[in-house]
C-alpha cells in the first residue's frame, strides 16, 4: 500500500512529441493547444474504441439511478506504473499497432498524484483496464481510497501473461483519467530507455535533472 503523496502517474508517448509538450504541456486531442503533428504509438483499434466508450462511475456502489456516465475519450489517461502490457505490444507490434516502436523512442511522462489533483480538474480512476467489464470506476470523492483500491502488487507485477494471470493483467492496467490539459510544470521527470534517448531529449531543451534512464521500465 502506498501513501497518497507517494503515488506517481505515468503516461507513455513518442519521444518526438517532447517539443510540443515542453511548450504546451500534456494536451488532450480535442484541445485548442493539441499537437497537429502528434506521433501516436498506441493500439489504433483501442484508441478508436475509447473515443466513444461510455463507463459508469459507481464508486463500488451499484445504484443505476445515481451513477454518472463518462466517455473515456474525453480524458487524458495515465497508468499507475511502468512496463504495462500495452508497452509490450507497442515495442513488439501486433494487434492494431501499425508498427513496432523502438524503446529508444518511447518515453514516460511522470507526474505525481498530488500535483494533478491540485489542478482542480475533473478526474476519475479505475481499479483495472478501462474497457474491461469487471473494472470499477471511482470519482474524486474516493481519492483517499487510491491507497487501497489500487492493487499495487499487480501494478508492480513482472508476470501477467497466461490465463492464470488474467486478473493480474486487468488490475495492472488501472488508470487515472483527468479532463483538460496538464501544464508542463506538473511533469516531475521523464523516463527514457538509454543514453542515446537522453541525448535526444536534452536537445529539445529539457533540463538534465528531469531525465532518468531506466531500462527496467521497458521490455
Amino acid at each position: 500500500m502506498k501513501k497518497l503523496e507517494e503515488i506517481e502517474l505515468y503516461r507513455m508517448t513518442h519521444l518526438e512529441n517532447i517539443l510540443h509538450i515542453l511548450k504546451n504541456g500534456i494536451t488532450h486531442k480535442n484541445s485548442k493547444n493539441a499537437d497537429p503533428y502528434y506521433k501516436s504509438i498506441g493500439d489504433l483499434s483501442l484508441i478508436q474504441t475509447r473515443q466513444n466508450k461510455e463507463v459508469r462511475i459507481t464508486n463500488g456502489i451499484y445504484d443505476s439511478q445515481n451513477e454518472r456516465v463518462i466517455i473515456l475519450g474525453d480524458f487524458i489517461p495515465f497508468y499507475f506504473g511502468v512496463k504495462m502490457p500495452m508497452l509490450y505490444v507497442i515495442q513488439n507490434g501486433g494487434n492494431f499497432v501499425e508498427e513496432a516502436v523502438s524503446p529508444e523512442n518511447i518515453i514516460y511522462l511522470v507526474c505525481d498524484l498530488i500535483s494533478l489533483v491540485s489542478l482542480q480538474q475533473e478526474f476519475y480512476f479505475s481499479d483495472g483496464h478501462a474497457t474491461d467489464r469487471l473494472t470499477t470506476f471511482y470519482d474524486s470523492s474516493r481519492k483517499d481510497g487510491l491507497t487501497h483500491i489500487i492493487d499495487w502488487e499487480a501494478i508492480d507485477s513482472i508476470y501477467w501473461g497466461g490465463i492464470e494471470n488474467l486478473e493480474v493483467k486487468r488490475k495492472k492496467q488501472a488508470e487515472f483519467l483527468i479532463k483538460g490539459d496538464i501544464p508542463f510544470r506538473c511533469i516531475k521527470r521523464i523516463i527514457c530507455y538509454n543514453k542515446n534517448a537522453k541525448e535526444k531529449i536534452l536537445k529539445f531543451g529539457i533540463k538534465e535533472i528531469m531525465i532518468e534512464i531506466n531500462k527496467n521500465a521497458y521490455y
